[in-house]
C-alpha cells in the first residue's frame, strides 16, 4: 500500500517534472525565471535554518541576490560573461551586509555568522543553480559551428536525470533493504544499502544518457564516459544531501521547510543538485576537452 508521504510525492512530481521540462525546453529567461523563485524560495530556508542557530541573516539582501544571480546568467548564459558579474554582485552584497551588521550596533546579533550566513545562502543556493542555466546554453557558448538545437536541453537534463534515478534508487532500496547506516551523526534515515543503490542507478542512467548523446556535435558523450560521470555525479548527489543534512541537524530540524509536500522544503527538494550542477558543467567541459 502507498504511504501518504510517498503519495505526496508522487503529487509533486506530476506538476513539478511537466514544469521543470517545459522550461528546460524554453531556455533563457523561462528557465532562469522559474530557477530564480526556487533559489530565493532556498535562501529563504537556508536562512531560517541558520536563525535557528544564533544568527541574523539579511533576508531581504540575500533573497533578491540568490535569485538574480541566476538572473544573470539567463541575460547572457556564458560562464565568463556570468562569472564577471556574479562577483561584481557577490561583493556588493557583502559590503551591504556589513553596513547592516554595523548599523545594527550589538554583538549579540552575531554579525560575523550573520554576515556569513548571508552570502553563503546566495552561493549556496542561486550561485549553483545557475549553472542549470548556463548547461542549458553551453554549446551556444562553445560551439563554431552549428549544432544540435536539442543539444542543450540534454545538457541539463543529464544530470537531472541522473540524481533523479539515483535519488529513487537511494530511497525505495534504503527503505526494503537499508541496515547499515551512512552517516548517523548527519542523517540517520540514510543506509549504506540505499547509497550503494543510488550509485549504480547513477552509473546505468549516466552509461544509458551516452548511448542518446554520443552523435552530439559539440559535447559527444561515449557511454562509458556517460558512466563515469553518472558515478561523479551520483557521489556528488549523496555529498550535496549530506552536506544539506549536517544543517539541519545544527539546526536541529527535521525538513528545511514545509513547501512541498512529501518532500519538506526547497532545500530537501535540490540539495543533490545545488553540488551536482556545477561539477555537471566541468565535467562535460573536461569530455569534451579530453575528446
Amino acid at each position: 500500500m502507498i504511504s501518504a508521504k510517498l503519495r505526496a510525492r508522487i503529487a509533486v512530481a506530476l506538476v513539478g517534472i511537466p514544469v521543470g521540462l517545459l522550461a528546460v525546453h524554453a531556455g533563457g529567461w523561462y528557465l532562469g525565471g522559474l530557477l530564480a523563485v526556487v533559489a530565493g524560495a532556498a535562501t529563504l530556508e537556508f536562512h531560517a535554518l541558520a536563525s535557528a542557530t544564533g544568527a541574523r541573516p539579511v533576508g531581504w539582501l540575500g533573497v533578491p541576490a540568490a535569485s538574480i544571480l541566476v538572473l544573470l546568467a539567463a541575460y547572457e548564459p556564458t560562464f565568463g560573461a556570468w562569472a564577471d558579474r556574479a562577483l561584481v554582485l557577490v561583493l556588493a552584497l557583502l559590503l551591504a551586509t556589513l553596513v547592516v551588521a554595523v548599523s545594527r550596533r550589538s554583538t549579540a546579533d552575531a554579525p560575523l555568522f550573520s554576515v556569513a550566513a548571508t552570502v553563503a545562502g546566495v552561493l549556496y543556493t542561486g550561485g549553483t543553480l545557475a549553472f542549470a542555466v548556463l548547461l542549458r546554453h553551453l554549446p551556444d557558448a562553445v560551439a563554431t559551428g552549428s549544432h544540435d538545437p536539442l543539444e542543450g536541453r540534454l545538457l541539463v537534463l543529464y544530470p537531472l536525470v541522473v540524481i533523479w534515478c539515483s535519488d529513487s534508487a537511494a530511497y525505495f532500496a534504503g527503505k526494503r533493504f537499508g541496515r547499515t547506516r551512512m552517516a548517523p551523526r548527519v542523517s540517520p534515515g540514510k543506509t549504506v544499502e540505499g547509497g550503494v543503490a543510488g550509485l549504480v542507478a547513477a552509473v546505468v542512467a549516466g552509461a544509458l544518457a551516452g548511448f542518446v548523446m554520443r552523435d552530439l556535435a559539440t559535447f559527444p558523450v561515449a557511454p562509458i564516459v556517460g558512466a563515469l560521470v553518472g558515478l561523479a555525479l551520483g557521489v556528488g548527489g549523496q555529498l550535496g544531501d549530506l552536506a544539506e543534512s549536517l544543517l539541519k541537524r545544527e539546526a536541529g530540524v527535521k525538513d528545511s521547510g514545509t513547501l512541498l509536500p512529501g518532500h519538506g522544503g526547497v532545500l530537501d527538494r535540490f540539495d543533490a543538485l545545488f553540488l551536482s550542477l556545477p561539477l555537471a558543467y566541468v565535467l562535460l567541459l573536461l569530455t569534451r576537452t579530453a575528446g
